[in-house]
């Protein structure tokens, strides 16, 4: 049962087709023979017997083929015109067995020709039997192997994508946790409280940062949660310079987002925007539903288009684009970023298409908090 169960069952339904096909064959060819030809039962008990036979063929000829299939296609053609003359002359001899058997007729030099006339046009059925099976077997095989292909091309597909989602979160953290530890090294000795409550911040930024390989979603409140931490840690440095305002529509604050997606667009900010502009300005983080759709913002008052560099977010000049190809590995092109500068300001948005269900439960959370 257990070597049953291992056979494709593509194969156990072509076969089924095959046998199907041939008994409608048999059943009558073996029906007109005895009502107008030789009105013997014995006629309708042959036919019975030769689909047997052949049924246990078609199970070999499959298994033969699929033996075939490992070697090159001229070694194919010799093994298939070896098991077309096997299979003639077992099912020839199978035929005349049981078409003479009862008439005491059976003799090498019957035989001899009674094979001899199957070899003619008009009596080629054992031939088409097995190059119709064989013929099968190689179309479904064909088949098979498209699907094979298809599927490898759909797994390599999505594991280059998982990879390339993974190499560009790899290129976000590190350089986020080496600018933070930069922004903070002077300042670590300015005052005990100062201190704790520096360290306690940048813990809470370093868990977050590690954390976020180990899922690929977190919850917006958690991403601002982790922005406002970060921007506490550049206010130690700036001091009044860094303002940060924030608008979260409260029906947002369970969304699903790729972690740390926002953090790129405000340390653009803080470094191209304010920390270059004497008097400083405010960074804001806007968070809007319209239906199905959540719009994002992060904009600043500061340098501008007049900053020597904008789209980077980071100082391996990867964070901006990194985030833009997250956005749309995630949610789809449409979701990339849009970048707008003037000499007021810098604003960098983006937008993500909710699916119902997740909005509904999310409402519903929402309400119950």
């Amino acid at each position: 049962m257990k070597g049953i169960e291992k056979i494709p069952k593509i194969w156990k339904r072509a076969y089924l087709l095959i046998c199907f096909w041939y008994a409608l064959n048999f059943a009558v060819s073996s029906f007109f023979e005895w009502k107008f030809v030789n009105p013997e039962l014995y006629v309708l008990w042959n036919g019975f017997f030769l689909f047997i036979a052949l049924g246990a063929f078609i199970v070999l000829i499959f298994f033969w083929s699929h033996f075939l299939s490992n070697f090159k296609p001229l070694v194919q053609i010799a093994g298939h015109l070896a098991g077309l003359v096997a299979f003639f002359f077992v099912m020839g001899t199978l035929s005349y067995y049981f078409n003479n058997h009862t008439k005491g007729a059976i003799h090498y030099e019957s035989w001899e020709e009674y094979m001899v006339e199957l070899l003619s046009w008009d009596a080629l059925r054992f031939h088409d039997q097995y190059i119709i099976t064989a013929g099968i077997y190689y179309v479904i095989r064909y088949f098979q192997g498209i699907q094979s292909r298809d599927k490898e091309k759909s797994e390599l597909a999505l594991k280059n994508k998982e990879m390339q989602i993974s190499l560009l979160k790899s290129q976000i953290n590190p350089h986020f946790l080496f600018n933070t530890l930069n922004s903070i090294s002077t300042l670590v000795h300015t005052s005990k409280d100062q201190a704790r409550r520096l360290i306690t911040q940048l813990s809470d930024i370093f868990r977050y940062a590690l954390d976020s390989h180990g899922g690929e979603m977190v919850k917006l409140v958690q991403e601002i949660t982790f922005i406002e931490n970060y921007i506490r840690v550049q206010q130690v440095r700036f001091g009044d310079r860094l303002k940060f305002e924030k608008d979260i529509d409260p029906t947002c604050f369970l969304l699903d987002i790729p972690p740390m997606i926002l953090q790129p667009l405000v340390e653009n900010s803080v470094k191209y925007g304010i920390a270059p502009k004497e008097e400083g300005g405010t960074i804001s983080v806007t968070v809007r539903r319209s239906g199905n759709i959540v719009f994002f913002e992060v904009k600043d008052d500061g340098l501008g288009s007049n900053a020597k560099k904008v789209m980077d977010g980071s100082s391996s000049g990867v964070g901006m684009s990194n985030t833009d190809q997250r956005l749309k590995s995630y949610f789809g092109p449409q979701s990339g970023l849009r970048v707008r500068a003037n000499d007021r300001g810098y604003s960098v948005n983006f937008f993500i298409e909710e699916k119902d269900q997740f909005r509904n439960e999310h409402l519903t959370e929402t309400a119950s908090i």
